[in-house]
């Protein structure tokens, strides 16, 4: 049984992805207002879809000869195992009248397809891309979240979708000009340091202007852009205050902590 238990089988091992996936979701649930057993089948069934994607990678990485086939038996085990619970969470929305939310897992699939044949040609680091894309996906459960905690479906759910996705895409970006910078020399130009971080700026400030006209509108809660508001404070820092000689670990934790805050402030904040 140990040959099973293999954490690096198991588990993601891009622990920066976490995030990405825990956010939407209490997004969502905060949002819905009810924690019914609905909730539990979806967070369940949402959890069990992005664990799988560890085994699977093995998998890939087995047959390309990327890793050893000794791997493949634990691949194989955990694939099962998370397939398995994914199944039984969604027979259970199925029985509780939430068909339609399967319909949101449909996208996931030519996106996973996507990263696993990256991954079958060695291609899939370096892929802000795709890992924005697969966010968007990610985001999907933030509706599905909301409309299991109401118990019908709701609009509204994609506004919390667009503003998930936004966040998510910005943190993307940003990371990647963090570690970006990590090989750049001290004392560089203002001018060369603002063009380097130009595209994690654009992002940021339009996620800021958008939610602060959209509350000013009253389109949507007028005090979400706070939110976004410190995501674009920490742009702003990180793009005058290169990460040089920085470690991964350290930019990680720096961005984690900033979209926690930022996940909090967007729950405290989304109010009719």
């Amino acid at each position: 049984m140990k040959e099973y238990l293999k954490k690096q089988i198991a588990l993601p091992q891009d622990h920066g992805s976490w995030v990405f996936i825990f956010s939407p979701l209490l997004i969502g649930i905060f949002a819905g207002k009810h924690f019914t057993y609905a909730t539990f089948n979806l967070i369940i069934a949402a959890m069990s879809a992005f664990m799988i994607r560890q085994p699977m990678t093995v998998i890939v990485k087995t047959i390309s000869g990327r890793r050893p086939k000794t791997d493949l038996p634990a691949a194989r085990f955990w694939l099962l195992i998370y397939g398995s619970i994914a199944a039984l969470a969604l027979l259970g929305l199925i029985l509780e009248g939430f068909t339609y939310i399967l319909y949101l897992a449909i996208p996931g699939v030519p996106v996973f397809a996507w990263h696993l044949w990256l991954v079958s040609k060695r291609s899939e680091r370096r892929q802000s891309g795709v890992e924005i894309i697969a966010t968007g996906v990610l985001a999907l459960v933030a509706p599905a979240a909301l409309w299991v905690g109401l118990g019908h479906y709701d609009p509204a759910g994609w506004w919390l979708w667009v503003w998930a996705w936004l966040q998510s895409a910005a943190s993307i970006v940003y990371a990647y000009l963090r570690l970006e910078q990590r090989d750049q020399a001290e004392g560089q130009e203002r001018s060369a340091l603002w063009k380097m971080g130009r595209r994690a700026f654009l992002y940021t400030s339009f996620n800021l202007l958008v939610s602060l006209l959209l509350g000013w509108a009253g389109i949507i809660p007028q005090l979400i852009f706070v939110a976004f508001l410190v995501q674009w404070l920490e742009t702003l820092w990180g793009i005058t205050h290169p990460a040089t000689g920085w470690k991964p670990v350290r930019i990680g934790m720096r961005q984690l902590i900033v979209s926690i805050l930022w996940t909090v402030l967007f729950i405290a904040f989304n109010k009719p």
